[in-house]
């Protein structure tokens, strides 16, 4: 794998606030906070990478440490590590090769795809996910994409357990929800059983014709508790991305800084499933569609969240609806356990806030170390 050292220099206003989150505590591990109504330790209070390195990113691009499982039922691969992770590709501009082998491998899939369907030898479960279309049809037309366009970079995989569940949680931007699709093949093809991600999406893709069906067939379903809770006691790799339209719909000014995760709903069914919390960070999301501006009338008259305007859209009208071939770098962080937890701490709202706030600090503390790794956002 390529070193993750930049070879270019990130913007000031991301230089200022990696150097802003990474300062160490200046007046020793055992100051107390005197903020009125705390009296906690100023150390407890910071986080890890803030006074001993962060676990989740000061090793990129060195050999893996052993990994303890979590708990006796998961068990985690050895030997996957950073050095693991997609080669770095040149960029795709001006490379139309891509597209098609996009066409080729959609078109060859398909008809088997087709052949098969005819025996009807395929199951499809309570959910309405269809692994035989989402391995030979979906993931053949959109692999071109994450492998060609965005390059995807893929570390951390070996956090992932091999069996059993786990609730992952990611930061969530680009003003289309294209990071869930790149993070479901990043784990299909990068896990080492290859397993799927199961996606917890908005009731708005839902409600939308023909979008809603094909979420459903590709292992999508809604992000209410009763499906969290269902795919989490069946074992399955669960993903939700908290911020929601916060997240994908805000200004390019504010990229890469978390958005509010809401109610802290996902720790509330990971402790009840007694699921480890996987953090999943993402980087080059945010450069796909640099949203300039929010027309919120448009928005408000076409039942949106928002209306995004770009540097290319609606200018370019159709065309300007490609996304920018940003270089993406996704981490998954180290689990964090929530089996030592009794059911009654899911409904206590101190233990749900202060879990939520700490999971969120450790994604957002992973983007800007990834940052600060970074080089060319197109051409790296």
């Amino acid at each position: 794998m390529v070193s993750m050292v930049p070879t270019g220099a990130t913007d000031a206003r991301t230089a200022k606030v990696i150097q802003l989150y990474a300062t160490p505590n200046p007046v020793g591990a055992n100051t107390v906070d005197v903020s009125p109504g705390t009296g906690r330790n100023l150390a407890e209070r910071r986080h890890p990478s803030q006074l001993t390195g962060h676990p989740n990113t000061d090793r990129f691009g060195m050999p893996p440490a052993s990994v303890t499982p979590i708990t006796d039922e998961i068990t985690l691969a050895d030997g996957l590590g950073a050095e693991h992770g997609n080669d770095v590709r040149s960029s795709p501009l001006f490379s139309f090769g891509g597209i098609r082998g996009a066409i080729a491998d959609t078109l060859t899939s398909t008809a088997g795809f087709i052949r098969e369907r005819m025996t009807g030898d395929y199951d499809v479960d309570e959910f309405g996910f269809d692994p035989h279309f989402t391995d030979t049809v979906f993931f053949p037309a959109i692999r071109q994409v994450y492998e060609k366009w965005f390059r995807v970079e893929v570390t951390g995989i070996e956090n992932l357990p091999t069996e059993g569940a786990a609730l992952l949680v990611a930061n969530h931007a680009g003003v289309l929800p294209i990071d869930a699709l790149m993070c479901s093949i990043a784990v299909r093809d990068n896990h080492p059983t290859g397993r799927y991600l199961r996606a917890l999406a908005a009731d708005l893709v839902f409600e939308m014709p023909g979008i809603s069906e094909m979420a459903r067939r590709i292992g999508a379903t809604m992000a209410c508790a009763n499906d969290a809770d269902l795919l989490l006691r069946n074992g399955e790799l669960t993903a939700v991305w908290p911020e929601g339209f916060k997240g994908i719909g805000k200004p390019y000014k504010d990229r890469y800084r978390l958005q509010r995760f809401g109610r802290g709903g996902f720790v509330t069914t990971a402790i009840k499933n007694s699921a480890p919390i996987i953090p999943m960070s993402i980087v080059g999301s945010e450069e796909i569609y640099p949203m300039i501006a929010d027309l919120k009338p448009v928005a408000r008259t076409l039942g949106l969240p928002y209306f995004p305007i770009t540097p290319l859209f609606p200018l370019l009208g159709p065309l300007g609806a490609i996304p920018l071939p940003s270089k993406w770098h996704i981490h998954f962080g180290r689990p964090i356990d929530t089996s030592g937890y009794d059911e009654s701490a899911a409904d206590d709202p101190m233990v749900v806030f202060d879990l939520t706030d700490h999971v969120r600090e450790e994604i957002q503390q992973t983007l800007f170390r990834m940052l600060s790794r970074r080089g060319s956002v197109y051409f790296g």
